[in-house]
């Protein structure tokens, strides 16, 4: 095993083991919580630009399967964990996360403090590091990493968004039935204890989707239809939708004007759900401001309140940047509060106030995380039902 740096803008330096392919990777380093998870969020394109540390000591133990990837291919910029374990056992699993990395060319790092690390970026904040397995010059590193560009108002939307549009069938995974597909699909089979007939159209913006999302959709009964991220909106509803649905994605939401503009011209016209950056997305589209967050929310545990009944749900989150509506401000707006983060009280979930239209900061379909939230999708589907 070769040695491996990682050092961040600050001058903070880790001294590990490589793992996975060898070379140099740059991106802003973060961390997330999850236990368990780590190929769904290797796959998620929303850490495209990023490094990903995972708190939990020991990653790897139970391999990776092509079933639970949430994108074609991973779009993680890096990875760093305290230790690959050196089994990987499970039935569904068809290669080791180490051989992973190497066939997807992501360099990553092992045998390091990831409790210093991650103690490291919440006192100081989310930053630019650098990962090399190929030069232990430490000014080097600092140069190349400090002259790299970050996040704030970059398009990393258009690097992970679809080019064609295109249409998506697979139902939620379920052991006995995998994949499952839309009753209509050439060769799919009718189950109607797993999957329901569509009943209605959901339009899909992909600003760097989670299959699991487009899964969730199939199962609750949609025909789901998905367009790259700069498809103009009347395109979208030249479709004739019942709904259109505004996906999660990577980076600042204000790097990506065009998608606002396009959501700003759907209002009013057909029912609207937004997560992760569409929440933010949309949030632009209504007037209100967005902002950087000091280290974001990144795992598998983070508390949610929900206003209207005090309910506390524990979700699954991926996101750096935040929607800035104060709950003592959403009396003079047109719309109101309807979730926020019990750790730092930043703004979760948004509704119109006449119109069918909300969206929420966190990932309700999980993969990886707990399901509290999955009740949001039939929520939609109500909607959509009753316009």
């Amino acid at each position: 095993m070769s040695k491996a740096l990682l050092v961040l803008q600050d001058g903070q330096v880790f001294e590990g083991v490589s793992f996975g392919a060898a070379g140099e990777t740059i991106g802003e380093v973060v961390f997330n919580t999850s236990m368990a998870g780590y190929q769904e969020i290797l796959t998620d394109p929303s850490y495209k630009g990023q490094i990903v540390t995972m708190t939990y000591p020991l990653i790897g133990n139970y391999g990776i399967n092509e079933a639970d990837f949430e994108a074609v291919s991973p779009h993680t910029a890096g990875f760093i964990i305290k230790e690959l374990s050196h089994i990987a056992s499970n039935w569904r699993s068809q290669m080791s996360l180490d051989e992973f990395l190497c066939e997807h060319n992501i360099v990553g790092i092992q045998g390091i403090d990831t409790r210093m690390l991650t103690r490291h970026i919440r006192d100081k904040g989310a930053q630019q590091g650098i990962i090399s397995t190929v030069d232990t010059n430490i000014d080097s590193l600092l140069n190349k990493v400090r002259s790299a560009p970050g996040l704030i108002g970059r398009d990393l939307v258009k690097e992970v968004s679809c080019t064609s549009a295109y249409t998506w069938n697979e139902g939620c995974w379920k052991w006995e039935l995998n994949p499952q597909k839309a009753p209509d699909a050439p060769g799919a089979h009718f189950y109607p204890d797993t999957l329901k007939k569509p009943s209605f159209k959901v339009a899909v913006y992909d600003f760097g989707i989670k299959h699991n999302i487009l899964r969730n959709f199939v199962s609750i009964g949609a025909m789901v239809n998905v367009f790259p991220a700069d498809t103009p909106a009347q395109e979208l509803l030249d479709t004739k939708p019942d709904g259109i649905f505004l996906s999660n994605g990577p980076g600042d939401p204000a790097g990506v004007p065009y998608a606002v503009d396009n959501v700003k011209k759907l209002i009013g016209k057909k029912p609207i759900f937004g997560i992760c950056l569409g929440h933010q997305i949309l949030g632009l589209a209504l007037g209100f401001n967005t902002y950087k967050l000091k280290f974001g929310h990144h795992g598998a545990n983070q508390p949610v309140m929900q206003l209207s009944n005090k309910k506390v749900e524990i979700t699954a989150q991926n996101h750096g940047f935040a929607v800035d509506i104060p709950i003592e401000q959403t009396s003079e707006t047109n719309v109101y509060l309807t979730h926020i983060n019990l750790n730092d009280k930043t703004a979760e979930g948004i509704q119109h106030k006449e119109l069918p239209i909300f969206s929420v900061q966190y990932h309700p379909e999980a993969s990886p995380g707990p399901h509290d939230a999955n009740y949001l999708f039939t929520k939609f589907a109500q909607m959509m039902r009753k316009e």
